[in-house]
């Protein structure tokens, strides 16, 4: 023959086949027509392409080397050209590996559930039993699909190939395209008597109860991925991964703010103003509290590592305590007469504004811009 493939691919004769095909992709990007509109690069390509034809294919190449023609009247003639070697060359693809039958097997589509928790879980973490309505493996054909002891057999419409081709002409020639076959899906075998039980899926639905470990730190959002647990793939293939989602409902008393609590405690006006013990019922039991003589709505007692957990760091937060001064309503004659009686003792018996004046001449802004000025 007198043309050398060999040559027009810039390889050894001794080249394999992924050196030949290395090859041909880069000339095949910096000579298709698309790429360069020159004619005599597209005269080129078209030979170039022929030589990869050939080469790519052991017979045809084994042929070529003992000096046959394998193209049978050259490029455009009856051999035709696989389509998904230009797509190979163009768009990266793995060439013929990839192509033919896929697996019937594939894993299962992950899952993803939310769970309610109240605000004791979410601080302590806890074990929990959960329902799932997921896919689970055949029992009566542990997976197969197929009933008893039959067996796949090959595709009648594909071969066994799981595509079909097409020939059809282009202005590269004859071009190959491919599709996948209807018949079997792609898989290359049909299933003639599959599974009563689940009727070839390899697979049915369930409802299953699952144990999961909630870790202390959780809140609303948090995710916990448990690999494995989600749905059986179809046909024997991989198990799914389950997630949940934690959601948090909101506690009676306590509002979390991160790995802070807090909470409200409404302290009597005698008691705020006297001082007292108080015991405040928190998440972890009883805390005794002081509340200092004169305390004022607003103040707030920080009891430390009483909050939330760090997810995954083990520290506690804290839990404020906000106080608030309950002023007493609804008095009694007696109540009204000792509180009148207390007013007239600390000369309470009118209500100042901050800004008036008092006895010496000057208002609360007043002494405290003097209070600034003398230091």
């Amino acid at each position: 023959m007198s043309t050398d493939y060999y040559a027009l691919l810039g390889v050894e004769k001794s080249a394999t086949p992924d050196e030949i095909k290395k090859a041909y992709r880069k000339l095949a990007r910096e000579l298709h027509p698309d790429v360069n509109p020159d004619p005599a690069a597209q005269e080129k390509f078209k030979t170039v392409t022929a030589a990869y034809e050939v080469l790519s294919d052991a017979e045809k190449r084994q042929m070529y080397d003992m000096g046959g023609d394998p193209r049978q009247g050259g490029f455009g003639g009856g051999g035709g050209f696989d389509f998904g070697d230009i797509m190979d060359a163009f768009f990266g693809g793995g060439g013929g590996g990839q192509r033919g039958p896929r697996t019937r097997a594939r894993r299962g589509q992950d899952a993803l559930i939310r769970l309610q928790i109240d605000l004791q879980t979410a601080v302590f973490g806890a074990t929990r039993d959960i329902t799932v309505d997921t896919a689970i493996a055949c029992g009566a054909c542990t997976g197969s699909g197929m009933d008893g002891d039959s067996e796949p057999v090959v595709c009648a419409m594909c071969k066994g190939r799981g595509e079909l081709q097409q020939m059809q002409r282009s202005f590269l020639g004859n071009v190959m395209t491919s599709r996948q076959c209807p018949n079997c899906d792609g898989v290359g075998t049909t299933i003639p008597h599959p599974c009563h039980e689940c009727a070839g899926a390899g697979r049915v639905r369930s409802r299953v109860t699952k144990t999961i470990q909630i870790p202390a730190g959780v809140d609303t959002g948090t995710r916990i991925k448990l690999t494995g647990e989600g749905e059986a793939g179809p046909n024997g293939g991989p198990i799914a991964d389950l997630y949940i989602e934690i959601v948090q409902i909101e506690h009676p008393v306590f509002e979390r703010h991160g790995d802070e609590l807090h909470c409200a405690v409404e302290v009597p006006m005698t008691s705020a103003a006297l001082g007292a013990t108080i015991v405040l019922n928190t998440l972890d039991g009883e805390e005794k509290l002081d509340v200092r003589p004169g305390t004022q709505s607003g103040e707030q007692l920080v009891i430390r590592g009483k909050g939330a957990a760090r997810l995954r760091g083990g520290q506690r937060g804290d839990l404020h305590v906000h106080l608030e001064v309950r002023v007493p309503t609804n008095l009694d004659a007696e109540q009204t007469a000792l509180l009148k009686k207390l007013a007239d003792l600390r000369s309470e018996d009118a209500v100042r504004v901050s800004g008036e004046q008092d006895e010496t001449g000057g208002g609360l802004f007043s002494r405290l811009k003097d209070a600034f000025n003398q230091k």
